[in-house]
C-alpha cells in the first residue's frame, strides 16, 4: 500500500489492527498446518489436496458437470421480520453476495455478472472472500471487482474474508464499495435509520472486535452485523444484534445428494452452515456462496446470490438456543 492508504488506514481502524492484520498476513503465507489458536488445517493453502479432488472428480465423471454447476447461480430471496424496524425500511431489500473467489475461473465471475444486473435492491453488502488463494497477487481480483462493480448499484458495504489481504481495501474503496473494518454506518431513509456495522474476518485473521462496533449502536436502535463466518453468532447474538448476515461455509461445496454437507469449515452447529437460521432473538442468513473454493466445482450446492427483505413484526418467543 502507499505510505497515504496506510496513513488513512491508521487513522480509521487503529496502529494495532493494522499492524496484527498486515502481520498475521505474512505469517499466513507460512501456514498450512497448525497455525497456534485456530483451525488444524487449512485445505485451501495445501494445493497436493486440491489435485486429490480433482482427480476423484475426474474418475467419477462429475468434474464437467460440477464445473458447470459452479456457474449455475440461483437467486434466492428470503424475508426477514425484524421486531422494531422503523416503517420507512418495510420492503427494504438488500442484495447479499458472498465468496466470491472473482479469479477463481473468469466464466464464474460472468455469470455473477449477470446474475446481479437487472436486479432492484436498496443496499449491497459484501461478505468477504473475493480471491481464490488466501496469499500472493491480488491485481487479478480488483480487475475483476471493477468488472462485477459495473453491474452493482450503490450504496455498496463489504467486509474482509479470511482469503482477502487488507492490501484489497484502497482498490476497492476507490471503486466506490466501502469496507467495514470494525466499523459502523449508519443506513438512513426518510427520515429513519438503522445501523449496519462490519467486522474483520473472526475465521482465521481474528483481528474482529464486536464490541467495538456494538458499542456505536443505541439500545433501542435495529441493527445488522456483516461477519464473514458464522461462527460468532453467540457473540452477536448477546451483544444485540438483530441480523446477521455472513458466509464462508459455502454450504459444504460439494454435498451429498439433498445437500448434507461433508464439512463446511466452521466451528459452528450445522444448522448454521447455510441458510436462515436463528440463535435466542438473533436472526441470521448463512450464505453458501456466489463462487467456489479450493477446487471449482460443486455437488449438490448450487451456488447463491440472495435478496434479503426486511419487514416489520413481532418474532416468536425464543425457546432456547438450539446452537448450543
Amino acid at each position: 500500500m502507499e505510505p497515504r492508504d496506510i496513513e488513512a488506514l491508521t487513522a480509521r481502524i487503529g496502529r494495532s489492527h493494522l499492524r496484527q492484520r498486515l502481520g498475521l498476513e505474512g505469517d499466513h503465507e507460512v501456514f498450512v498446518l497448525n497455525r497456534p489458536g485456530a483451525h488444524f488445517f487449512y485445505p485451501e493453502n495445501w494445493y497436493s489436496v486440491h489435485g486429490v479432488i480433482r482427480h476423484c472428480l475426474r474418475l467419477s465423471g462429475l468434474y464437467e458437470r460440477a464445473q458447470r454447476n459452479a456457474r449455475a447461480i440461483r437467486l434466492r430471496h428470503n424475508r426477514v421480520v425484524l421486531s422494531g424496524l422503523p416503517d420507512a425500511f418495510r420492503g427494504f431489500r438488500i442484495l447479499h453476495l458472498s465468496d466470491l473467489h472473482l479469479d477463481m475461473d473468469p466464466r464464474n465471475a460472468d455469470a455473477i455478472g449477470a446474475s446481479v444486473r437487472d436486479l432492484d435492491y436498496d443496499l449491497c453488502v459484501l461478505t468477504g472472500d473475493y480471491r481464490a488463494k488466501t496469499f500472493g497477487p491480488f491485481e487479478a481480483v480488483l480487475r475483476a471487482m471493477a468488472a462485477l462493480r459495473r453491474n452493482l448499484k450503490a450504496p455498496i458495504y463489504a467486509i474482509l474474508g479470511n482469503h482477502d489481504t487488507l492490501r484489497l481495501v484502497p482498490g476497492l474503496e476507490s471503486m466506490g464499495i466501502r469496507v467495514l473494518l470494525n466499523e459502523t454506518v449508519l443506513i438512513e431513509r426518510d427520515g429513519q435509520a438503522l445501523y449496519l456495522a462490519g467486522i474483520d474476518d473472526a475465521h482465521y485473521y481474528r483481528v474482529h472486535n464486536i464490541d467495538k462496533v456494538a458499542a456505536k449502536i443505541p439500545e433501542d436502535a435495529v441493527s445488522i452485523l456483516l461477519s464473514h463466518t458464522p461462527e460468532i453468532y453467540r457473540h452477536a447474538a448477546h451483544s444485540g444484534f438483530d441480523l446477521l448476515l455472513c458466509g464462508h461455509t459455502h454450504g459444504g461445496q460439494i454435498c451429498l445428494p439433498g445437500g448434507f454437507p461433508l464439512t463446511w469449515d466452521a466451528r459452528c452447529p450445522r444448522r448454521l452452515a447455510a441458510g436462515s437460521w436463528r440463535h435466542g432473538n438473533l436472526i441470521g442468513y448463512t450464505s453458501v456462496g456466489a463462487g467456489t473454493s479450493v477446487v471449482n466445482a460443486r455437488l449438490n450446492c448450487p451456488p447463491e446470490i440472495t435478496l434479503h427483505e426486511l419487514q416489520t413484526g413481532e418474532l416468536p418467543q425464543a425457546t432456547g438456543n438450539r446452537g448450543q
